[in-house]
């Protein structure tokens, strides 16, 4: 017999290159740093730190006997759920027949950009996926400008500039906000305006809400009540539930953008074939109005409002400039005022950044690059998350109408304080 020969494939083309993904990769080497005995701060990976609201477990607990397949377009009752609290919350006149559920957003996101032939427009920094995502598809990656002295956010100016190039070229523009990387979000005025422009062109504005129920003050703003026709709303259960394994994701399209739900559906019923049936009946309980999850949510976003207010101050006490954080839980830490000395430890790029910070402290960031920035630029990605949350709840709940203080963080987030104090303390001694 001849010698049998060895048979390369090569790959997809449009994966070539591609790496896994930065968060889930930041996640698993701070897992086995830990394991070997380091003393790691986990403030790479962005998972909620707080538990499901038990009154949501116990629903997935009475449920975990739905074994039959659902519907496609997910649980009637927990699309009318989910339709009913844009209602409650927004006064956005959604129905159930407007919602689509998925195995988490991201999915979703996959799914709309292959069934819709445009390119994607995405303000940078942004999350980690957007562009690998649509380089998989073999869409075309279009990086908005945005600039520090404005928080790193998207102006109307900077949408206008890139539909001119092509007024008619499809299009679908992200909008992530409170953002993933930065905490900052948009006031009203800066929605109705960036409304104004997406209108103007046509695009199919992609309004990723994941942290908006995690907002400060409670009081996130959706773009689709100015824009209502071509704006679609992602949103899930990962973060303001802190139930990101569960992999639960939904989009809200207008009535205009029937036929993009109904094609998403088609390649749905092809792929996923459903999300799982005991958690669609788990979150329908996590969508309706109740006591438990108002409380729930009240004091998570007391304890991320003054553990990012805290964070903000002590880096920015130390030249470390950031946006301040006004959702969700993550700064975009400035390390350029440290250039120079950074340079003289080899260090001129974020990446190069990140990993002397993890070797020399055991802080964990994520690179800006990730996040569609240059290279040379120091800037990263901070999540205020390595702490106990359930404990933290209880504190917090405990201290009744009192403000958190100081004392409740050192108490309830040590880990982050420490962190950053040892962020602070490794770059005066460069």
């Amino acid at each position: 017999m001849g010698k049998r020969q060895n048979v390369r494939v090569d790959i997809n083309l449009n994966i070539r290159g591609l790496k896994k993904s930065a968060t889930l990769a930041i996640n698993e080497r701070t897992r086995a740093l830990a394991d070997e005995g380091r003393k790691v701060y986990k403030l790479g990976f962005g998972q909620s730190p707080f538990p499901v609201p038990e009154i949501v477990t116990n629903a997935l607990k009475d449920n975990a006997h739905q074994k039959d397949y659902l519907a496609v377009m997910g649980l009637p009752e927990l699309r009318e759920a989910i339709a009913s609290s844009y209602q409650r919350s927004h006064n956005l006149n959604y129905t159930k027949d407007n919602v689509l559920i998925g195995p988490g957003s991201k999915e979703l996101l996959f799914i709309l950009q292959l069934v819709y032939y445009g390119d994607l427009v995405i303000p940078t920094p942004s999350w980690v996926s957007y562009s690998p995502q649509a380089l998989i598809v073999g869409r075309r990656v279009n990086w908005v400008k945005t600039h520090a002295e404005n928080d790193w956010r998207l102006t109307p100016e900077e949408l206008e500039k890139v539909c001119s190039i092509d007024p008619s070229r499809p299009r679908i523009v992200i909008l992530n906000y409170p953002s993933n990387p930065t905490g900052a979000t948009y006031t009203l005025e800066r929605l109705k305006k960036l409304a104004e422009v997406a209108r103007r062109f046509k695009v199919i504005l992609l309004s990723d809400e994941i942290y908006g129920e995690l907002h400060h003050t409670g009081k996130h703003i959706p773009i689709a009540r100015f824009y209502p026709e071509g704006t679609i709303i992602s949103s899930g259960l990962s973060k303001w539930c802190g139930a990101g394994g569960w992999r639960l994701g939904m989009f809200v399209f207008p009535e205009e953008l029937q036929w993009l739900q109904e094609a998403m559906a088609v390649v749905a019923s092809e792929t996923f074939t459903a999300t799982s049936a005991p958690i669609q009946y788990a979150a329908v309980t996590a969508f309706r109005e109740s006591e438990e999850i108002n409380t729930y949510l009240h004091h998570a976003r007391r304890i991320l409002r003054i553990l990012g207010k805290t964070m903000h101050q002590i880096l920015t006490d130390a030249h470390i400039f950031c946006p301040k954080p006004q959702g969700g839980f993550y700064l975009f830490p400035n390390f350029s005022s440290y250039a120079d000395k950074l340079k003289r430890k080899g260090v001129f790029a974020s990446d190069q950044l990140c990993e002397a910070l993890l070797e020399d402290t055991g802080v964990a960031l994520l690179p800006s690059y990730d996040f569609g920035r240059p290279s040379e630029e120091l800037t990263a990605r901070l999540s205020y998350v390595d702490f106990d949350g359930a404990k933290a709840l209880e504190a917090a709940m405990a201290y009744g109408d009192k403000p958190l203080d100081q004392k409740f963080l050192k108490d309830n987030c040590p880990r982050m304080l420490e962190a950053a104090q040892l962020m602070v303390d490794w770059l005066n001694q460069l």
